[in-house]
C-alpha cells in the first residue's frame, strides 16, 4: 500500500523496549474503585444509584444525558459506600462526582443485554444504540463517545474506517499488545463498526516499529478482502488521526473539518476489542490496558486494568516506584496530563501511567528564543509556533488565532525540539482556553441580548394588543351607543 508524505514531525525516543515484551497481566480487584460520573466528552452522566446499593458487575450506575455523553457502569459487583467530590484525574485538581464503589470480591455480572446474535445482520442504528449503552468512547485518549462517531455515515459519504494502531507516544506499548494477543477481536469489532458506518474498506495503520503487531495483525485479516494492514512511518504525532488519514489516504482533512468530510472515520484499536465485546456479549466498558512505565516505576507492564482503580494501587501492583518521580502522567509524555496525586482513579482515556525521573523528563528553564525555525520545521500543521507564541506573550490571542491557532492538534512537537526550552505548547493551550472561554461568553451575552430583544418584542406586542384591544372595546361600546341612543337614558 502507498504511503502519502506528512509534513513536520519528529523521531522520538521512544523506550518502548520497558513494556513492549511484556504480556497483558490482570490487575487484581482493589478494596475500593473511584468512579467519575464523567469519563468522556461532553455532557457528565447522570448518577443512578444512592449511597448504599449493591449493584453488579456491569450495571448502569450513571446514564448519559444529551447528544454528547456516555453511561458509566459498575467496574465489579459490590456495594455504593460514598458519593462524593474527588479530585479528578486531571491536571487541574478540580473535585467531581465520583460513586465510590466497594468491591464485595464475587465479581458478578448483571443482567446483561442480550447479545447480537449476527451483527452484520443488524441494522446500523442497533449497533450504536449498543455500543452507546456500553458506555464505549475513544480509548486512545479523546474519549469522544463512540457512538456518535458511529453515526457520522447518516450524514457523510465515507468508503473507509481507518483503525489507529500507531501508537506514536513514546512509552506506551498497551495498543501493541492488544493487537499482538487479541488481533481477532480487534478485527471483528472494526468490522462490526465498518458495517454501522456503511464504509467498503477498513485499513489498519500501524507504525514500523511494532512487527510482531503487523505480524498478527496481518494474519487475523487475512480472509478479508476489504481489510488491508498498511505500516505507517515511525514518526510523532502520527497517530494524530488527520496526519494517519494523510498518510495512509493522500487525502487532507480542511481546517476546522472533520475527517469524515473527507470519507474516512478513525478508531482506535482497543475502541475495536470494546465494540466486540459489547455487540458480541452485551458485555460494557468496564475495564481497560494500561502500560505502567517509566524508570521510577519498579516494574513496568501493561495491566488490564478495572474503571475506577486508584493510580496508587495501580502502582503498588507495579511493585511500587523505586525512587521519587519528577513527574506522573497520565498518557504519553507528550500529549498527556501530569495527575495531581496518586489518589485519582484510572479511567476510560488512561491509556499509561508514567513515573518519570528527572533526566526522562528533560526539564530546564525556559531561555529566549533564538529564532532557529525548528518549531517551524516539525510542525505537522504547517504552522508558524514562534510567531503564534509571541502574539500569546503579550495576549494578542485574536492575532494568534488568525494565523491559525486554532489548528493546533498541541502534539507537543514543537516544544520537544526547542533548543531554548519554551513551553510553546502551554502558551498554545493556555491562548485556545481563553479564547474558548471567551467565546462562550460571548456566546452567551449574544443569547442574553436575544432573549431581551425577544421579551421587548413581546411585551411591545402584548401593549399593542392591548391597546388595540381597548380600542376596539370603546369603538364597539360607541357603535352600540349610537345605534340605541335611548339604551342608557333614566326613566322619567
Amino acid at each position: 500500500m502507498r504511503i502519502f508524505p506528512v509534513r513536520g514531525g519528529v523521531h522520538l525516543e521512544y523506550r518502548k523496549e520497558l513494556t513492549s515484551e511484556k504480556a497483558i497481566v490482570a490487575l487484581p480487584l482493589p478494596k475500593i474503585l473511584l468512579i467519575p460520573v464523567q469519563q468522556h466528552m461532553g455532557a457528565p452522566a447522570i448518577t443512578m444509584v444512592k449511597v448504599g446499593d449493591s449493584v453488579g458487575k456491569g450495571q448502569v450506575v450513571a446514564r448519559g444525558q444529551g447528544l454528547v455523553s456516555a453511561p458509566v457502569h459498575a467496574p465489579t459487583s459490590g456495594k455504593v459506600v460514598e458519593i462524593e467530590y474527588i479530585t479528578a484525574p486531571h491536571p487541574s485538581g478540580l473535585p467531581q462526582i465520583t460513586i465510590v464503589l466497594e468491591p464485595d470480591g464475587l465479581d458478578q455480572w448483571a443482567q446483561l443485554p442480550d447479545p447480537i446474535a449476527d451483527p452484520f445482520a443488524a441494522t446500523p442504528a442497533a449497533i450504536r444504540e449498543r455500543v452507546a449503552a456500553s458506555g464505549i468512547v475513544g480509548m486512545g485518549g479523546a474519549t469522544f463517545p463512540s457512538a456518535v462517531k458511529l453515526g457520522l455515515g447518516a450524514r457523510n459519504k465515507l468508503d473507509t474506517l481507518l483503525l489507529n494502531g500507531a501508537e506514536c507516544e513514546p512509552y506506551l506499548t498497551c495498543d501493541d499488545r492488544l493487537m499482538r494477543e487479541h488481533a481477532e477481536e480487534v478485527l471483528d469489532g472494526a468490522r462490526i463498526m465498518a458495517h454501522a458506518l456503511g464504509t467498503a474498506q477498513i485499513i489498519v495503520a500501524i507504525e514500523g516499529n511494532k512487527p510482531e503487531a503487523l505480524a498478527s495483525m496481518t494474519k487475523a485479516a487475512a480472509g478479508f478482502a476489504n481489510i488491508s494492514v498498511a505500516t505507517v512511518p515511525v514518526q510523532y504525532p502520527m497517530g494524530a488521526e488527520r496526519h494517519l488519514t494523510l498518510a495512509v489516504t493522500g487525502r487532507e482533512t480542511p481546517a476546522r473539518k472533520l475527517t469524515a468530510d473527507v470519507g474516512v472515520v478513525v478508531h482506535n484499536v482497543a475502541t475495536a476489542k470494546a465494540v466486540h465485546h459489547a455487540v458480541r456479549f452485551g458485555r460494557p466498558l468496564v475495564s481497560r490496558v494500561v502500560t505502567v512505565s517509566g524508570h521510577a516505576v519498579a516494574e513496568a507492564k501493561n495491566v488490564e486494568v478495572p474503571l475506577g482503580t486508584k493510580v496508587a494501587d495501580l502502582l503498588a501492583f507495579c511493585g511500587g516506584l523505586s525512587s521519587p518521580p519528577a513527574r506522573v502522567i497520565s498518557g504519553g509524555p507528550m500529549m498527556g496530563q501530569p495527575l495531581p496525586s496518586l489518589e485519582v482513579p484510572v479511567v476510560k482515556g488512561t491509556s499509561g501511567i508514567l513515573a518519570l525521573t528527572a533526566w526522562e523528563s528533560n526539564e530546564a528553564p525556559a531561555q529566549p528564543c533564538i529564532r532557529c525555525g525548528n518549531c517551524v520545521n516539525v510542525c505537522p500543521c504547517g504552522l508558524v509556533p514562534v510567531e503564534m507564541a509571541a502574539f500569546v506573550r503579550n495576549e494578542k490571542l485574536e492575532n494568534a488565532a488568525q494565523i491559525g491557532l486554532m489548528d493546533c492538534v498541541s502534539c507537543g512537537g514543537c516544544s520537544y525540539i526547542c533548543p531554548s526550552h519554551i513551553p510553546l505548547v502551554h502558551y498554545f493551550n493556555y491562548a485556545k482556553g481563553r479564547l474558548n472561554a471567551m467565546d462562550r461568553d460571548r456566546r452567551k451575552r449574544d443569547l442574553v441580548k436575544t432573549l431581551v430583544e425577544a421579551r421587548g418584542a413581546r411585551l411591545e406586542k402584548q401593549a399593542q394588543a392591548r391597546k388595540e384591544a381597548a380600542a376596539a372595546a370603546a369603538a364597539a361600546a360607541a357603535a352600540a351607543q349610537a345605534a340605541n341612543p335611548d339604551a342608557n337614558r333614566p326613566n322619567p
